[in-house]
């Protein structure tokens, strides 16, 4: 209870930020209105806008995931059904999108990966007594302390997250030193930071200056003074942000330079940024994730990825593939576990279950303590612009959330 203490206090915060906050109490479960032999899925996931390099490929791994269950008798002996509506990157559009879901028989929600964009469809969700569950939001404010005991992400914290970067760091490179850049756009990148100097200075580490960043702000001259004008470099950089701007920002420090290594969290789990740093610039860089694109990662890996091959004709080009499809196995799991599609059983049997995914091991506490997911980071290096898989970690201390 008291890891969830202060999530509670944002609770009055995002009755003014999320559509629909008011009623975020322990609602009664629902049985949704789906056909007599069809069960429908829900996505509210971002098609399009600044969201979309996460979310849509998830939906692709959610598609995969219902032809799967479909072949092989659906849930509860009915065919499964993904609806899915765009919520086009902006958190309104996301709320409407998962209401009209829900008003056409979701049994559940895929909200965005990420706390500001899935907020909102995770509180339609909750509104409507059904389960709601991200596949990447790894802020500690996706949970239920917040936004009610019906509602999950896939992803492990921003606390496992900063805590296992910074303990790599620290205990296996031998890093004392870090300036922190910090994109102050969305509360996935403030969070993450927050985290990570946290367990990092625990162990003993110094933090010389945590600096700002916003997100297309396309000028890092500023940081990058800042940064030359100190009298020792640091020994990493820790760069919380995401791309575009991502790219912009490790490619600047590179070519003016500066050479020592960063580090960050998933949204470096990207091609598009290993294509823009390439072998130039793209060796130094360390960042966990949630999982690894190959058997090394998941031993079922080779086996998958041809069948998406076989669906979509290609082979499966970015890591967010694996969460989306892990989403909606897990639903399926827990419905069949629960013999109903009822919200409420559907949620407790996601409470007792442990899931073994493409993407590790995975269970949550319950939701007095805030359906916080207990999962182990992949660690990842990245090599002359490719990355390299170093290990599953799980840190061994935890800042508070």
């Amino acid at each position: 209870m008291k890891r969830v203490a202060a999530l509670l206090l944002v609770v009055l915060l995002l009755a003014l930020v999320l559509p629909g906050c008011a009623d975020n109490g322990e609602t009664g479960g629902t049985e949704t209105t789906e056909s007599e032999d069809t069960i429908i899925i829900g996505s509210a996931l971002c098609q399009t806008g600044i969201q979309a390099p996460l979310d849509e490929p998830a939906l692709r791994g959610a598609q995969l995931a219902v032809d799967e269950l479909n072949a092989n008798g659906g849930i509860l002996g009915k065919q499964v059904e993904l609806v899915a509506m765009d919520g086009k990157s902006d958190p309104v559009t996301v709320g409407n999108v998962a209401k009209q879901l829900i008003d056409e028989g979701a049994a559940a929600i895929i909200a965005p990966s990420d706390f500001d964009f899935g907020g909102p469809a995770s509180q339609a969700a909750q509104d409507a007594g059904i389960v709601g569950l991200s596949p990447c939001a790894s802020s500690p404010l996706y949970g239920s302390a917040a936004l009610g005991d019906k509602q999950f992400t896939m992803s492990m914290w921003n606390t496992t997250m900063g805590a296992v970067t910074a303990e790599y760091a620290y205990n296996e490179l031998g890093y004392r030193s870090v300036y922190v850049i910090t994109d102050d756009f969305i509360d996935y990148t403030k969070s993450l930071s927050r985290y990570f100097i946290v367990a990092f200075e625990e162990l003993g580490g110094e933090v010389i200056f945590e600096d700002t960043y916003t997100q297309g702000q396309a000028d890092v001259s500023a940081q990058l003074a800042r940064i030359k004008a100190l009298d020792e470099a640091p020994d990493f950089i820790y760069v919380s942000s995401y791309m575009p701007d991502l790219a912009l920002i490790i490619r600047t420090l590179r070519e003016s330079g500066v050479t020592v290594p960063v580090m960050g969290g998933d949204s470096y789990d990207d091609p598009a940024l290993f294509e823009s740093l390439g072998a130039e610039y793209g060796s130094d860089i360390y960042f966990d994730t949630h999982s690894f694109m190959s058997d090394e990662g998941s031993p079922n890996y080779s086996d998958w990825a041809a069948s998406y091959e076989e669906k979509f004709g290609e082979e499966p080009d970015a890591l967010w593939i694996i969460p989306g499809y892990d989403a909606v196995m897990v639903l399926a799991q827990a419905m069949e576990e629960a013999g109903t599609t009822d919200g409420a059983e559907v949620a407790k049997a996601m409470e007792e279950m442990t899931f073994d995914l493409m993407t590790g091991k995975l269970d949550w506490s319950d939701a007095a303590s805030g359906h916080e997911p207990n999962k182990a980071a992949a660690l990842v290096e990245l090599v002359e612009g490719a990355p390299k898989f170093l290990g599953w970690k799980t840190p061994e201390n935890l800042p508070e959330p």
